[in-house]
C-alpha cells in the first residue's frame, strides 16, 4: 500500500484507519470486524513515495478467518483495487508452498494437449489441486 505520511504519529493513525476501512469493505453489514484490529505494522524500510506491505494483527482468530473468507469482495471495490489480503505465513510454510508450486509446474508441463484444454495444476490452501 502506498505511504502518505513520514511523521510517525500521523502515519500510525492513518494506517490503522486505512486497515479498518478495508476491513469494513470486506465484512458483512451485521459484523463489526474493524473493532478487532489490535495492531498495524508496516513491514520493511520507509522509502518516500514507496509501497510496503502492512501486517494487521487481529484480536481473535475468528475475525481473521471471517476476513480471509470474504477477501474476494475487494475485487469489486474500485478505490482499493490495488490492495491484496494474504495470510501471514512462516518460513516453513513458504518453503512448502515453493515445493508445491514447482511440483505443479512440472505436472503442468507433462499434460497432453487434451488435458491442457481441460485442467491445470495449482496450489490452493497449501495443497496441490487440479
Amino acid at each position: 500500500m502506498k505511504e502518505k505520511y513520514p511523521n510517525k504519529f500521523m502515519k500510525e493513525r492513518e494506517e490503522r484507519e486505512l486497515a479498518k476501512t478495508i476491513i469494513k469493505q470486506v465484512q458483512d453489514s451485521t459484523q463489526e470486524l474493524e473493532q478487532e484490529v489490535e495492531e498495524v505494522i508496516r513491514l520493511g524500510r520507509y522509502n518516500e513515495g514507496g509501497r510496503r506491505p502492512m501486517k494487521v494483527r487481529m484480536r481473535s482468530q475468528v475475525a481473521m478467518e471471517e476476513i480471509m473468507t470474504r477477501k474476494g469482495k475487494l475485487a469489486d471495490d474500485v478505490e482499493h483495487k490495488d490492495v491484496w489480503i494474504k495470510r501471514d505465513i512462516n518460513l516453513e510454510e513458504r518453503k512448502k508452498g515453493k515445493v508445491l508450486r514447482n511440483e505443479a509446474k512440472e505436472k503442468n508441463k507433462k499434460r497432453t494437449e487434451i488435458e491442457k484444454k481441460n485442467l491445470y495444476w495449482r496450489v490452493l490452501d497449501m495443497r496441490l489441486k487440479k
